[in-house]
């Protein structure tokens, strides 16, 4: 993990909509999800990747984290956030958050997702809350979590 400060000046967040950096997104997918955790490809890569809207973390070019959010029955779903084991601590997944915090539909439906437990604490700096009972999800702890925008001030 690495202290570096991140610097917007070499940071780029991109939605994809070309190959080359989807194929990015899922070599980021592929080392966090399958390799680190484990996580079985057939549950990784899912009938969905179509139909998501897919964003790439750029850090002086070099591909760093990845998320996806799309439309389902039950709202907004931010899902498939991942950032590089060497790249962790640099603010990163936040980055990418806000950027699809930011591009999700604005109505009336509810922006969720669900947090892999270690992760909890991140989504909630993020203003999501955690609702429910723990459940277990590609053999890892998960909370669903629901987006509460901050209050104006």
């Amino acid at each position: 993990m690495s202290d570096r400060i991140p610097t917007t000046a070499n940071i780029q967040i991109k939605e994809i909509s070309d190959s080359v950096l989807l194929k990015a997104v899922f070599e980021i997918r592929q080392k966090v999800f399958v390799e680190e955790q484990a996580v079985d490809p057939e549950e990784e890569y899912d009938e969905f990747e179509d139909s998501s809207r897919h964003f790439l973390l750029l850090a002086g070019g070099k591909p760093c984290a990845t998320g996806r959010f799309r439309s389902t029955d039950k709202g907004w779903k931010i899902e498939r956030m991942a950032v590089l084991a060497e790249e962790r601590g640099n603010g990163y997944g936040g980055m990418v958050l806000q950027k699809m915090l930011e591009q999700v539909p604005q109505d009336e439906r509810p922006i969720y997702l669900h947090a892999q437990e270690h992760a909890l604490s991140f989504y909630q700096r993020h203003h999501f809350k955690a609702v429910g009972e723990r459940f277990w999800e590609a053999n890892i702890p998960h909370f669903k979590c629901v987006w509460q925008a901050p209050a104006q001030s």
